[in-house]
């Protein structure tokens, strides 16, 4: 079956990269669409090599620095993390033939957290994130939430403009794999469930020494029904029956694969009661659904499940348009003591903050802003914006730079 020609957001950005930075590295989940925009970039003069090929592994272990020679231009290297012994030959061959363009390397894991990988090519390399397909790539428009959010203007494509709250609860359950996006019902399941233990088979092998396959797919799914809370080690240990340690090598392996990611807490505050546990996502909804077995009958009337659903969704979409902006964007999240929780936190360049809460119910009352309203007051932000996305079809200001507006504006 054939799959859609989408428009990746990060195509742009590579290719200015490769004008400005000896080494791209491009990095993110297996079967989120690295290769198939890698190939995009490469013309009859661009050598391309993937380390998903048997016997091109076993030469770059062998003869790392004959590997990597080729003439000026272009050399495309896949899967890198399978030899991170290229990486300090490439780094002596950008530091003999200092032009730009000289490596494109894609890896499914994340490099730096690989064993025995001490070589970061500080200074030589572009690293840029590339995701599961966001709704806005799907729908092919470009990455303007933040930039408007800011501003305090908000559009909605026309084609988006009646879109209900089971449509938000099926692009959740959908998921941003392109193959998977192409399958339903059981089918798209089976693509999910042989996706993860291909991962937990094969390719943890790469970044850590992981025995226990069956505790990991209990972590697995333990991490999916945690998903959008606070990160609380010592409770996931006693509901799983993992020390602490092998606990948190456990998850570090699952954040190296990109299939779980981390949310800071924001502490640029002088404020004694500030919560500083990071958030935990499952980085694909449709991965969630997947393991937590949710269609849209069991998820349509339940609160808990489709508010955890929908804030993990909008995690995926807001970190994707994160990654597709050259400007320098920093998601939090906030909790205190006395429970007041703002579900994100944007900051830009300029230091503004973007207050983001989540609601999966097609109504906003004033009552939704309250813990919006207080961090602005009590931190003084005069450009704080509030949003609450929710569910319904409308935007609407309820005054002092707080606003109700469509999950779909992030499309």
């Amino acid at each position: 079956m054939p799959q859609a020609i989408y428009e990746r957001w990060q195509y742009s950005i590579i290719k200015h990269a490769l004008k400005t930075r000896r080494v791209i590295v491009l990095s993110g989940p297996r079967q989120c669409g690295k290769t198939t925009l890698v190939k995009e970039l490469a013309g009859p003069d661009v050598f391309y090599r993937t380390l998903d090929d048997i016997t091109l592994m076993e030469a770059a272990q062998h003869d790392p620095q004959g590997f990597i020679q080729h003439d000026r231009g272009l050399m495309i290297i896949d899967e890198i993390q399978r030899v991170p012994l290229l990486l300090q030959a490439i780094k002596q061959e950008v530091d003999i033939h200092q032009v730009a363009g000289r490596f494109l390397l894609t890896g499914s894991a994340n490099i730096q957290s690989l064993p025995g990988v001490t070589e970061s090519l500080a200074g030589r390399v572009r690293k840029i994130r590339l995701r599961p397909l966001a709704y806005g790539e799907i729908y092919r428009h470009l990455p303007i939430f933040l930039e408007e959010a800011f501003s305090q203007r908000f559009s909605i494509a026309s084609e988006l403009q009646e879109y209900t709250k089971d449509q938000y609860l099926l692009d959740a359950i959908a998921g941003g794999y392109p193959e998977a996006r192409l399958l339903e019902g059981q089918d798209k399941k089976q693509w999910y469930q042989d996706y993860l233990d291909a991962l937990i088979e094969h390719d943890l092998r790469d970044i850590s020494n992981i025995r226990r396959q069956d505790s990991m797919r209990d972590l697995l799914n333990a991490l999916a029904a945690w998903s959008s809370k606070l990160i609380r080690l010592s409770d996931l240990g006693t509901n799983l029956g993992l020390p602490r340690g092998t606990l948190q090598s456990y998850v570090n392996a699952l954040e190296a694969l990109y299939l779980v990611e981390r949310v800071s807490p924001w502490v640029k505050t002088d404020y004694e009661r500030v919560n500083k546990h990071d958030k935990l996502f499952i980085t694909d909804t449709g991965i969630m659904a997947t393991l937590l077995n949710w269609r849209l009958d069991a998820v349509r009337l339940d609160c808990e499940k489709n508010g955890k659903l929908l804030e993990t969704f909008v995690f995926t979409q807001l970190a994707a348009q994160i990654n597709a902006q050259q400007n320098n964007y920093q998601l939090f999240h906030y909790r205190d003591r006395e429970k007041r929780e703002i579900d994100f936190l944007v900051e830009n360049e300029e230091g503004n903050l973007l207050g983001i809460e989540v609601k999966a119910s097609s109504t906003v009352t004033k009552d939704s802003f309250k813990h919006l309203i207080w961090f602005k007051e009590q931190m003084k932000q005069k450009d704080f914006v509030g949003v609450v996305l929710y569910t319904g079809q409308h935007v609407v200001s309820f005054k002092d730079g707080m606003w109700a507006v469509p999950i779909s504006v992030l499309y």
